[in-house]
């Protein structure tokens, strides 16, 4: 069995970015931008576009937790947990580069961007928007970085963290293996490897596939 070697830990900075959720601006730009917007009828796993009838959308997540992915191969670009608001950072991309998918009963509706753009100018909500924009950059930010350069058993360790900290019903709804390889472009046989020797070794807690718990996962592989 491989061996492990036990340092502190590192991938510290994602729960931190999560707890630093601008959740009263987000707030403040639903509550503004709600009465334009018309509800969707959503159920789990559904795919949904940001472009209707060639009109661009902006999206206001209620309730429930959705992903963001990339179109050309299926990548996870970003997952958030309501409240939130899609659609406001990716306005200069094409329309059909990017959807978004839900993870449970989730309550969305949309609104035209246009619309939207001009709600949060005539009420003056640029600070909550800044808000929104930061947290939103650095969160796909900080995911690029650490998939792109680091070690398969820094990336998996890092995807660990970040998968404990989902809300209940993302890691109730999807496995370890699949959360990491939607995430990644690790291989499933080098994941499960290195998953079955964290398991073995006591270092997560697992039942059917699904994160229950981290214990410390070492810095070293």
């Amino acid at each position: 069995m491989t061996v492990f070697q036990q340092q502190n830990n590192f991938f510290t900075d994602d729960a931190n970015i999560i707890n630093k959720k601008p959740i009263a601006g987000i707030e403040t730009l639903i509550t503004h931008l709600s009465p334009a917007s018309n509800k969707l009828k959503t159920k789990s796993r559904q795919n949904i576009n940001y472009i209707d009838n060639q009109q661009r959308r902006c999206f206001l997540l209620h309730k429930g937790s959705v992903s963001l992915y990339r179109s050309i191969d299926g990548m996870v670009i970003n997952t958030e947990s309501a409240p939130y608001v899609f659609g406001m950072s990716t306005q200069l991309t094409e329309p059909d580069y990017l959807y978004i998918r839900t993870h449970d009963a989730s309550e969305v509706s949309a609104l035209p961007l246009n619309i939207a753009n001009e709600i949060i100018s005539e009420n003056d909500l640029w600070q909550e928007l800044s808000q929104l924009l930061i947290y939103t950059v650095t969160r796909v930010y900080d995911h690029c970085t650490k998939i792109s350069s680091l070690s398969s058993y820094d990336i998996i360790r890092y995807q660990l963290y970040e998968l404990m900290s989902e809300s209940d019903a993302i890691r109730s709804s999807v496995t370890i293996a699949n959360y990491i390889q939607s995430r990644t472009f690790l291989s499933r046989s080098s994941i499960m490897k290195i998953l079955a020797q964290l398991k073995t070794g006591g270092y997560i807690v697992t039942e059917r596939g699904l994160l229950q718990a981290i214990n410390n996962i070492p810095l070293k592989y």
